[in-house]
């Protein structure tokens, strides 16, 4: 069994404000090493259920030389191999050869939720809504989507209480999901210590891929419109002119194509 877990920060037990997520903050460090025991969790998880192969991939846009590259090298489980520095979704090596699941591990709720944690969407970009067709989603619609378009399911998510409900309502209610926290605000939470957290992630990776058969991928329906509403009006610059792009309100901009990653490559800025 090959298996891919991504990753991203903001979704950590312990995990509350920016300067433990952002690259050379003054709590960065504490950041990384609660971010990297809970990805060695889930690579426990998998080993124990039966994975041969994992992979993980380093999702966080931290900023500077730590952009993608925020897992601590030395602390990292044995049992797997991680891609770092790499584009977000631009490592396709696992889903092109043949992957069988996904976890998805360390996730933030979409901007704007009022009890998600460090909630945003795409902070190198602002965008304040995306839609898939119909759904409005976050960054956990977007790997399920990623994953989905090469026929991997989803089978695990992690991260607060926001956006285990979130991916619940994209996935359908059976996906499996670890909240190792619940937002009091977008600065605060209630949440479990790390042992526990990373304990109860170690379980659910195990449970998940040994059920996996019954989890299906997630692909948007074709054709797709992917539809974006911006943060502000100097960003509607970043897409005059660009092929398959229309610009349809004043924060408003629209994708269309016969399939979701088409739509997607049309907008995303490591295309």
């Amino acid at each position: 069994m090959r298996v891919l877990i991504m990753s991203d920060m903001e979704g950590v037990s312990g995990i509350v404000v920016w300067e433990q997520v952002n690259g050379g903050a003054a709590m960065f460090e504490e950041g990384r090493h609660l971010y990297t025991e809970e990805i060695n969790a889930a690579v426990r998880g998998a080993k124990a259920a039966g994975a041969t192969e994992i992979v993980v991939v380093d999702c966080h846009g931290a900023g500077q030389g730590w952009t993608f590259n925020s897992l601590i090298p030395d602390r990292i489980h044995p049992d797997c191999e991680w891609v770092a520095h790499h584009g977000w979704g631009r490592y396709d090596e696992m889903w092109e050869k043949g992957c069988d699941a996904c976890l998805l591990i360390g996730m933030h709720a979409r901007n704007g939720t009022p009890d998600g944690v460090l909630c945003h969407t795409i902070s190198t970009v602002k965008y304040r809504n995306l839609w898939f067709n119909d759904a409005l989603v976050g960054e956990t619609g977007v790997n399920a989507a990623l994953n989905g378009h090469y026929g991997v399911p989803v089978v695990l998510v992690t991260g607060d209480e926001a956006v285990c409900r979130e991916a619940k309502t994209l996935l359908g209610d059976s996906l499996p999901t670890v909240a190792v926290k619940r937002g009091l605000s977008r600065y605060s939470a209630r949440q479990l210590p790390p042992i526990r957290a990373r304990e109860r992630i170690e379980a659910a990776a195990k449970s998940a891929l040994t059920g996996r058969i019954a989890t299906q991928p997630y692909v948007p329906e074709k054709p797709t419109t992917i539809r974006i509403e911006l943060d502000s009006v100097d960003k509607l610059a970043d897409f005059k002119g660009r092929q398959g792009i229309e610009i349809t309100g004043p924060l408003a901009v629209e994708s269309r194509a016969k399939d979701w990653l088409t739509a997607w490559n049309q907008f995303w800025p490591y295309a």
